[in-house]
């Protein structure tokens, strides 16, 4: 489907969801099927021009959104509804665009956003077909009590240099509020849900690292404090794997 695009040009706002299993994760890069240049790519087309979108942030290869939020500029006289129409008859399956409408010009969708929420999804003992891609499967009993504990001692403002895959220097800024870590058991799933202002790289699934490895008593609550408050990434805090993770809401004024 493609359409003419003519008129002012505009700010657009879009949502979109997506399964993150075979994409080279959102941002672009050479050679790589990532998500953002599969959108940028059907855009273009039905546009006739190339389009440079900005996501909210970036998401790793395997990693999901229900709610990823990214802006462009290009010129639409139509109804909202075609370019969704549009966008949906030309995307792989595994990319849905929820929403599209006009915003005001300032808007960013990365530096306009206020804060984030994350969700990870833990699966104890094996789980069926159709939730292995999208969870961590942990066939350890894990002390759910003493993951809550930790996730205590990790909520507020703190310097999260020691939950992060990226060795930054003290000068650079590390300092994230974690609004809201919580752990919500369901049976034998566990989900764990971080809101924060912002995350740094790798960040949630570090936390859930570190959550994990306390209900299997590798770390213990204070071990986690004392990391947190030490501020040097060490062995101990895992990075969970990707597919149990998903960006579940972009926060704006």
């Amino acid at each position: 489907m493609s359409l003419k695009a003519q008129g002012p040009v505009r700010r657009w706002k879009c949502v979109c969801a997506y399964d993150g299993t075979t994409f080279a994760g959102w941002q672009s890069q050479p050679g790589g099927r990532s998500i953002q240049d599969i959108i940028e790519t059907r855009l273009a087309e039905i546009l006739k021009s190339p389009v440079r979108i900005q996501g909210s942030g970036r998401t790793d290869a395997g990693v999901h959104a229900r709610a990823q939020v990214f802006h462009f500029d290009a010129a639409w006289p139509h109804d909202t509804s075609k370019l969704i129409t549009a966008f949906r008859i030309g995307l792989p399956e595994g990319i849905q665009i929820r929403s599209i409408r006009a915003a005001a010009p300032n808007f960013h969708a990365r530096f306009s956003a206020t804060g984030k929420r994350y969700d990870y999804h833990v699966h104890l003992g094996d789980a069926d077909p159709f939730l292995r891609p999208f969870c961590w499967i942990n066939f350890k009993p894990l002390d759910v009590t003493a993951m809550r504990a930790a996730a205590a001692v990790l909520q507020g403002r703190h310097d999260f240099r020691a939950f992060s895959a990226v060795n930054r220097t003290p000068r650079e800024d590390n300092v994230r509020d974690l609004r809201r870590l919580e752990v919500v058991q369901h049976g034998r799933r566990i989900r764990i849900i971080a809101e924060a202002d912002g995350f740094l790289y790798k960040m949630v699934r570090s936390l859930v690292g570190a959550l994990v490895a306390v209900g299997e008593g590798k770390l213990t609550v204070a071990e986690v404090r004392s990391l947190l408050h030490g501020g040097e990434r060490v062995a101990a805090v895992q990075t969970a794997p990707p597919q149990g993770l998903f960006l579940t809401r972009v926060d704006y004024p």
